[in-house]
């Protein structure tokens, strides 16, 4: 199973203007702090000290930057580089399994070392997405052509048993890079959906989270936690969309615009429904909704 996702974040980075801009600000107001305490406690040259004191704390926000700050950042896309180098390395030694030569003990062993390595380094980056995805597509590559060897491996062959056991340990780190992989995809892009502003992104970011679960299903459809994340997942989709027509609906009342209204929150009970899933909230909503067009009929009914 190959997945293609987008390629990692970059490392977070504030350019240097808006950092220089935000230290100047800070250091400003430290300097007015300072010479406030220092003005109200009797000091004859309050500024003296406050500017010396806001001067010094400026210059620690440039060492901070330009040799603390830079140096972790270039240790981190050092380590993002190899790791991307080292993957590349791996895929350009597994091959296309269609045009791929015999698989001998000592080319099955290498390819097993790099996946393996590859594996290791994508656990000491455990929160790097993109380390755990190439894993489990080398091992998708290798099961591949694993198979393909299996077909034409005698019997008595002495590779017969290397390739089981190389079946076997593809298949391992495939299941658990792949659990990893959704998992830290999906909890990003909920979050996403979370802390956007707008409806269509938040909508965007949730479907986006529910595709990478159903991808994973693809290659585990039995797996307990990706159904339930599943399932979460939609009930967090359709909770966007009948919020949003919700609010869609209410303003629409408030301006006395009732069909409007009913046809919005008939489209919340259309969401709230589509799928045939029942939950309690999914209940109470919809009563809510119900109850609020019935208002409305009432209201019509009063004009």
């Amino acid at each position: 199973m190959r997945v293609d996702r987008n390629k990692p974040r970059r490392a977070f980075w504030l350019p240097a203007s808006n950092y220089y801009v935000l230290a100047v600000a800070i250091s400003t107001m430290f300097f007015f702090f300072v010479w406030g305490i220092l003005h109200d406690g009797g000091e004859e040259m309050p500024w003296v000290t406050a500017g010396i004191s806001s001067s010094m704390l400026l210059c620690g926000a440039v060492i901070l930057r330009e040799i603390i700050l830079r140096r972790a950042r270039t240790k981190f896309l050092l380590r993002q580089r190899q790791m991307d180098s080292r993957i590349h390395e791996a895929h350009a030694q597994i091959g296309d399994p269609r045009h791929a030569v015999k698989l001998t003990l000592e080319k099955n062993a290498a390819i097993l070392n790099e996946i393996k390595r590859k594996s290791d380094a994508a656990k000491v980056l455990n929160k790097l997405s993109a380390g755990h995805r190439e894993v489990f597509e080398l091992c998708s590559e290798y099961a591949a052509l694993n198979e393909s060897e299996l077909k034409s491996v005698k019997a008595g062959s002495p590779r017969l048993g290397a390739l089981l056991k190389g079946r076997a340990l593809a298949a391992e780190m495939h299941r658990f890079h792949l659990m990893r992989w959704a998992e830290i995809e999906a909890r990003t892009l909920t979050n996403d959906a979370r802390t956007r502003t707008s409806t269509l992104e938040k909508i965007e970011a949730a479907q986006n989270a529910l595709s990478v679960i159903e991808s994973a299903l693809g290659a585990y459809p039995d797996e307990t936690s990706l159904l339930q994340s599943q399932e979460l997942l939609r009930d967090m989709v359709v909770s966007i969309k009948v919020t949003h027509l919700v609010e869609e609906a209410e303003r629409a009342a408030f301006k006395r615009e009732y069909a409007e209204a009913k046809s919005l929150y008939g489209d919340a009970l259309f969401y709230l429904g589509r799928d045939n899933l029942q939950s309690h909230e999914r209940d109470q909503a919809a009563k809510q909704i119900n109850a609020e067009i019935e208002r409305i009929r009432a209201l019509e009914s009063g004009d």
